[in-house]
């Protein structure tokens, strides 16, 4: 058995019982993780969220979680729509799986990621984003001679490759930079559009049309 002080810990909701009960036990069968209460530091806890779909009732436990001060939450749901994905982002979701695919292995990785302050999204749902803002590039603000602003072409760079799944470790060798620069980018980001980690910084970055 691993020591307490070596496992993440992890705070299981859901909304309902059933799924709620189903989750602490997968979770549960897993060393690397140590299950806590209601009354686990938020700062040194990750929350995941189980639900059959993304409803009031997700958004509002999501909503909840975030005024505890919980920035580092897993959301697991059924089919998201891109809007669903963005909403639950900005509620402080850096980690994203759908119920069919969450695996207790899956479960591990993506609390793992997010306790690591890294982000994760289904590759089709990221895919399907990042065309969207392709579409907007192209149709909206070319034919307008209008520039994206907000953000350096470096830090742009930076987010571009945290949207496609790379660690802060491959993203420093991609571009030749020292990891700590990697994450002085993305803290100079995340502190000027106040926002409360790298997934809602991609998310933030994404819907303004800065990347």
């Amino acid at each position: 058995m691993l020591a307490t002080t070596t496992r993440t810990q992890v705070l299981a909701r859901a909304t309902d019982p059933i799924l709620q009960n189903g989750v602490q036990m997968a979770l549960r069968t897993r060393a690397e993780l140590w299950l806590v209460d209601e009354d686990a530091d938020p700062s040194r806890t990750v929350a995941l969220v189980a639900a059959d779909r993304f409803d009031e009732r997700t958004a509002s436990l999501l909503k909840a979680l975030q005024g505890r001060g919980f920035t580092r939450i897993v959301l697991v749901a059924g089919e998201l729509e891109d809007a669903e994905v963005l909403t639950a982002v900005e509620a402080g979701v850096c980690a994203v799986a759908r119920r069919a695919e969450s695996t207790p292995d899956v479960l591990v990785r993506l609390v793992t990621a997010a306790a690591a302050g890294e982000g994760a999204l289904p590759p089709d749902l990221l895919g399907r984003l990042l065309n969207r803002v392709s579409r907007l590039q192209r149709h909206v603000l070319a034919p307008r001679g209008l520039q994206l602003a907000g953000i350096t072409n470096r830090e742009g760079e930076v987010l571009r490759l945290v949207a496609s799944g790379m660690s802060t470790k491959e993203i420093a060798d991609k571009l030749c930079y020292s990891q700590r620069t990697v994450k002085s980018i993305l803290h100079d980001v995340t502190n000027r559009f106040q926002l409360k980690n790298r997934a809602h910084a991609v998310a933030y970055a994404l819907r303004e049309g800065l990347i």
